[in-house]
């Protein structure tokens, strides 16, 4: 029997995971436990897990506030009904985790606050999209709709996504697009044990993936970023110092480097180390430092042939948590 196991022996814990505005990857991932998932099993009653088992909200109403031990909601919120599902896993939940990027930082649903609700609507529906063949009226989801039978009720979709901390009040944070195993198994061992950290707390390592990262650096200097696929990269040196724009000087580590062990640039996915306000500036800064020109003529040539999506490139995983938190609307009109 693992410690964990023995420790939660004594008495079951109620264990909920849920999943709003996400592609639910992060539900996935805690299979990627293994075995351990056993020991998860044997530590807590799952009352809630709509990816893996048949589970009902009005359960879940009925039960005394507080009656969850820990409830893992990945996810942002974009609709109310996420935004209801959001307040009641608060409410029944002794512990709430924003389990990975969508639920700490928007993630890449988050980028879609960088249109609204309408460009989102007219982009599925309008002539020439996918649907319109077999919607030619342009006809939209409505919140009521008057029928025989009574009135249908479709959730809200907001115009403007939310992180779930923009929403309730968020115990920890376990970074990750998803978490990596280790780092899950890692936090629910903390659970368990009572040994988490302070309270809104992020669950891991306080470096950057640069420090895990085994590959040779030298003082980085940039004179051309390169897209992935314009170049093959060598396998030794930093992926940075080759050109590609990697992330990992701003990224909090935890994830043991995984993308560049492969050759791969990090994308930022989890997020920023503590005390960071907004990861994209953070990002920005940090590209900055290693562009190798003084001249504001040849840094605009830099900048616009080797990152052609700033957004997309520095808020990629972050554009809801950030200052910015979406596009200007009067922007979006013009």
């Amino acid at each position: 029997m693992s410690e964990a196991t023995a420790t939660s022996a004594k008495t079951k814990g109620k264990l909920a995971i849920y999943w709003a505005a996400s592609c639910g990857g992060c539900e996935i991932s805690i299979l990627a436990i293994d075995e351990k998932i056993l020991d998860v099993g044997n530590a807590f009653d799952i009352v809630m897990f709509p990816c893996g088992a048949d589970g009902k909200v009005r359960d879940v109403e009925q039960m005394p506030d507080g009656a969850i031990d820990v409830c893992l909601f990945n996810g942002g919120i974009r609709t109310s009904e996420q935004e209801y599902m959001a307040q009641l896993m608060r409410r029944k939940s002794k512990v709430l985790v924003a389990f990975g990027s969508c639920a700490s930082e928007g993630c890449i649903p988050g980028l879609g606050n960088m249109s609204d609700r309408k460009q989102i609507f007219d982009t599925v529906y309008k002539e020439g999209s996918s649907t319109y063949p077999v919607n030619p009226k342009d006809e939209r989801p409505q919140a009521e709709t008057k029928m025989p039978e009574g009135t249908l009720h479709l959730p809200i979709f907001y115009d403007t996504l939310k992180t779930l901390d923009q929403t309730v009040d968020v115990d920890y944070y376990l970074p990750g697009c998803p978490p990596e195993a280790e780092n899950i198994w890692k936090a629910i061992v903390a659970i368990l044990e009572g040994k988490l950290p302070p309270k809104g707390s992020t669950i891991g390592v306080n470096t950057t993936v640069c420090d895990e990262c085994k590959r040779t650096r030298h003082e980085k200097k940039i004179k051309k970023f390169h897209r992935t696929w314009q170049i093959i990269p060598n396998e030794e040196e930093c992926l940075l110092e080759q050109g590609l724009l990697c992330c990992g000087l701003a990224t909090r580590a935890g994830c043991g480097s995984l993308c560049p062990q492969v050759n791969s640039p990090c994308i930022g996915c989890h997020g920023p180390n503590d005390g960071v306000e907004d990861f994209g500036a953070r990002l920005m800064s940090a590209m900055a430092s290693v562009i190798d020109s003084n001249d504001p003529e040849e840094i605009d040539g830099i900048i616009k042939d080797g990152i052609p999506d700033p957004v997309g490139t520095f808020y990629r995983f972050s554009l809801a948590k950030s200052l910015l938190r979406r596009k200007n609307k009067a922007a979006i009109a013009n």
